[in-house]
C-alpha cells in the first residue's frame, strides 16, 4: 500500500515537470502536512497556486483515501494481534493442562506438541491482502490445534468408559490386545457359568417334576384310601364291623388279604367261623410263598379233623365249628420246638410240639380267605374249598396269652392284629364272594 502512495506521488510530480517544461516555468514541490490540501508553490514570490484540473483532483481524493484506509487496517492489525496475544496465551495453558494429563504420552507425541506449541505467528506482512491470508492461516492453524487438544481430552475419557481402563492415557496396542484377550476370557467364562446354571436350572426342573409326580402318586393313593374308608363307612358302622360270605363250594369264590407277612418265628391267628358245610368245613385260610405253597395251612377236608400246616407239616386239632354256628378260634405257634396251642370260644383244646421246629415263617406271600392254595395265589380245589361266613381274621406276631384270647372270644376286648388287622380296605372279594356289615358279638349273642 505504500509503494502505491509513493507511486502516485512520482506520477503526480512527473506531470508537475512536464508542465514545467510546457510552460518554461518552475515547479516547486514541498511536503504535504497531515490535514493540509495539497497544492505546490512556484515562482519567486512564494505565492502558492492550486491546480483545478480533474485529474489531480481525482488523485487526490485517491490519496485521501488510501491513507484512510491504511490507518484502518492498522488500528485492525493491532487488534487482531491482541486477540493473537489472548489466544495463544489460553493456548498455551491449555496445553499445559494436557501435558499434566497425558503424561504417558510417546516421545513422538510430545515432539508434535512441541511443533504444535511454535509461535507460527512470525512477523506480519507489510501487504494488508498478504496480512489477511496470514490472519487467516493463523486463525485455522489455531482452530487445528484447539481440535487436537479436544480430541486428545476426549480420547481417554472414552477409552476409560469402553474398556474400564483409568487415567487419562490412550491405551497402546500391546495393552489393548491383552485387554481383548482378558475380556474374550472373561466372556468365555460367563457363558459357561451361564451353561451350567442353564443345566442346574434343567436337573433341577426335572427333579422337581418327578418329586411332583410322586406327590401327587401318593396324594392319590391317600384320597382312593380315603374314598375306600368312606365307602366302607357308608356300608359298616365301624371298618372291622363286616363278614366275608362263602356261600358254594367251588374254585373260584375266595377273598384276598392284601398285606402280606414279614419273617415270623411265632404267630398267633384269630378269627370267628360260621359254617355247616359237609363233608369240611373246607380252607378257612391259606398262606402260600414262593417255593412253599402250604406255609400257613388251616384245613377241614373231607371227614379229616381241622388240620394245621406249617411248611407243609401237619398237627391234628381238637376243634368242632361245623354246626352253623359262630365260634372264636385261635391258633398259636412258635418255632421254638414247634409247640402249638388250638383254642375254641377262648377255651384252649389241645396244644403240641414239633410242628416244623426251628423254621421261620418266610415273608413275601399270599394270604387267601376260602381257597387252598397250590401255588402262590392260585390254582385251587373246589373240594378243598371253603363254604360258610368268616370275620375278624387277625394275625400277630407273637403267641398271645390266654386271657387275650379269652377276652376276644367273649367280646371283652378288642385286639387288631399287629401284623394282619380285620379291615374293610384290607380284603377283597372275588369270584362272587361278598362282604356284608355285620356285629359279631351282637350276632353271636343272637344265635345263644
Amino acid at each position: 500500500m505504500l509503494a502505491l502512495v509513493f507511486g502516485l506521488l512520482y506520477l503526480f510530480s512527473g506531470r508537475t515537470v512536464s508542465s514545467q517544461d510546457v510552460t518554461g516555468s518552475r515547479f516547486v514541490c514541498n511536503a504535504i502536512p497531515p490535514g493540509a490540501e495539497p497544492g505546490c508553490g512556484y515562482g519567486p514570490t512564494g505565492n502558492r497556486v492550486q491546480s483545478s484540473s480533474p485529474v489531480e483532483d481525482e488523485l487526490r481524493n485517491t490519496i485521501i483515501q488510501l491513507r484512510e484506509t491504511i490507518l484502518q487496517q492498522k488500528e485492525t492489525i493491532v487488534s487482531q494481534q491482541g486477540t493473537i496475544k489472548e489466544l495463544n496465551s489460553k493456548l498455551a495453558r491449555c496445553e499445559a493442562a494436557a501435558d499434566e494429563m497425558a503424561q504417558g504420552k510417546s516421545r513422538g507425541q510430545g515432539s508434535r506438541r512441541k511443533e504444535y506449541g511454535k509461535n507460527t505467528m512470525g512477523d506480519l506482512p507489510r501487504d494488508p491482502g498478504e496480512t489477511i491470508d496470514q490472519l487467516g492461516k493463523t486463525m485455522q492453524t489455531l482452530k487445528g490445534r484447539l481440535e487436537n487438544l479436544e480430541q486428545s481430552l476426549r480420547l481417554p475419557s472414552t477409552n476409560s468408559s469402553a474398556g474400564g481402563a483409568s487415567g487419562l492415557t490412550p491405551l497402546p496396542p500391546e495393552l489393548r490386545e491383552l485387554l481383548r484377550q482378558r475380556l474374550g476370557a472373561l466372556e468365555t467364562q460367563l457363558l459357561r457359568k451361564v451353561a451350567e446354571l442353564e443345566e442346574e436350572k434343567s436337573q433341577l426342573y426335572n427333579e422337581t417334576a418327578a418329586h411332583r409326580q410322586r406327590t401327587e402318586s401318593a396324594l392319590n393313593s391317600l384320597m382312593e384310601r380315603i374314598a375306600e374308608l368312606e365307602k366302607s363307612n357308608n356300608a359298616f358302622k365301624s371298618p372291622e364291623d363286616f363278614k366275608v360270605s362263602l356261600p358254594l363250594r367251588t374254585n373260584y369264590l375266595y377273598g384276598r388279604i392284601k398285606k402280606s407277612l414279614p419273617e415270623m418265628y411265632a404267630f398267633t391267628v384269630c378269627m370267628w367261623l360260621k359254617s355247616s358245610a359237609s363233608p369240611g368245613i373246607g380252607t378257612p385260610f391259606s398262606y402260600g410263598v414262593p417255593g412253599q405253597a402250604n406255609e400257613i395251612v388251616l384245613i377241614e377236608w373231607g371227614n379229616n379233623p381241622i388240620e394245621l400246616l406249617v411248611n407243609d407239616k401237619v398237627a391234628q386239632l381238637p376243634l368242632s365249628v361245623s354246626d352253623g354256628r359262630w365260634h372264636h378260634i385261635c391258633i398259636t405257634w412258635t418255632t421254638r420246638d414247634g409247640f402249638w396251642e388250638a383254642y375254641q370260644d377262648g377255651e384252649r383244646l389241645g396244644t403240641g410240639d414239633n410242628l416244623a421246629p426251628w423254621h421261620p415263617i418266610k415273608p413275601g406271600g399270599v394270604i387267601i380267605l376260602g381257597q387252598e392254595q397250590d401255588i402262590v395265589g392260585g390254582r385251587f380245589d373246589a373240594t378243598q374249598a371253603f363254604v360258610g361266613e368268616l370275620s375278624q381274621f387277625n394275625m400277630w406276631d407273637r403267641v398271645l396269652r390266654p386271657v387275650d384270647i379269652m377276652g376276644l372270644a367273649n367280646c371283652s376286648a378288642y385286639m387288631p392284629g399287629n401284623v394282619v388287622p380285620w379291615i374293610d380296605a384290607n380284603v377283597e372279594v372275588f369270584g362272587g364272594a361278598s362282604k356284608a356289615a355285620l356285629e359279631i358279638c351282637e350276632d353271636r349273642a343272637f344265635d345263644s
